[in-house]
């Protein structure tokens, strides 16, 4: 656990000093922002593009492992989303508790600190975990939300949902990389090169970005922070790990996949709850209180999962 622990603190260290930067005002809330563009837009994309394109898909992909990661979330979501309803809460507020109940940081955390804990072969299982996120649960928040809204399911909520797909630029590096992977093309050495350099920003700018973004963040409705975070960091990898035995998914795969689970709640889910206004600062809080425990409770599940 201590040897676990002292890998994951230089990863949680940057996020401090992120932290630092935005709380002291060395790093404004627009810096802060151009520095997230930069992640999210760049370096994560060739991150994510090089390593697909060096992954057969079909090597990588797993029916039964992402069955069973799709359903340990579900059964998160509809967990959080039972509680809501018991609240009397409405249905957007509701679906947004659920989202921070069940979409874990993968892209900015999980993706950098997890490859390098549990090693190069965990990549695979965390893109496929980022793509049911993706996919599925970005997809279904904005579908209850606008559908709650309007009184109905409709066109114009499907077409939301599929421009943005198409303009996420995580989805679009790992389908552009499994593509290049499936037709077999080689990468010129140069193009590996400027991939690899640029795909490097992403773990330090992410983390970075993290901490700055979280010195924004209010610490307000603790109760339900609390909530969201038990959810997050306890709940979700507990169900996903009893999947994974349903569905026998084998040992490492199934060690992945729980220590993604145990990352702290998205700061996507976030940017969602800002741009439909429902909510913004309990998920504000969920961020905060959970990133904070996680320093503790992702050192834990890693130290398990290894050991397993």
């Amino acid at each position: 656990m201590i040897a676990i622990f002292l890998k994951t603190l230089p990863f949680f260290a940057l996020i401090g000093v992120g932290y630092w930067a935005g709380r002291t005002r060395f790093f404004s809330e627009e810096a802060t922002a151009y520095l997230t563009k930069f992640v999210f837009y760049f370096a994560l994309s060739a991150m994510l593009f090089r390593f697909s394109a060096n992954l057969s898909l079909a090597e990588v992909w797993d029916t039964r492992m992402v069955m069973a990661y799709l359903w340990g979330t579900a059964f998160t979501y509809g967990i959080a989303t039972l509680v809501g309803y018991l609240r009397r809460l409405d249905v957007s507020t509701t679906a947004v508790e659920a989202q921070c109940a069940a979409i874990g940081n993968t892209g900015f955390l999980g993706i950098p600190m997890l490859t390098l804990l549990l090693g190069a072969d965990a990549i695979g299982p965390m893109m496929l975990a980022l793509a049911v996120d993706l996919i599925v649960f970005s997809s279904l928040i904005t579908i209850l939300i606008t559908g709650s809204r309007e009184g109905a399911v409709t066109l114009r909520a499907f077409r939301t949902v599929g421009l943005g797909l198409i303009k996420n630029p995580m989805i679009v590096a790992m389908v552009l990389g499994f593509t290049w992977s499936g037709l077999a093309i080689p990468i010129p050495v140069p193009m590996n090169e400027f991939l690899a350099i640029l795909g490097g920003a992403a773990t330090p700018g992410a983390l970075f970005a993290i901490g700055a973004s979280l010195a924004t963040k209010s610490a307000e409705r603790m109760q339900i922070a609390g909530w969201l975070s038990f959810c997050k960091l306890v709940l979700h990898p507990v169900l996903v790990g009893f999947a994974m035995m349903i569905f026998y998914v084998d040992s490492y795969k199934s060690g992945v996949l729980i220590a993604t689970a145990a990352l702290p709640v998205a700061g996507n889910v976030y940017i969602l709850a800002q741009h439909y206004g429902v909510a913004p600062q309990r998920v504000s809080a969920a961020i905060l209180v959970s990133t904070a425990l996680s320093i503790v409770t992702v050192s834990l599940v890693v130290a398990w999962v290894s050991a397993v």
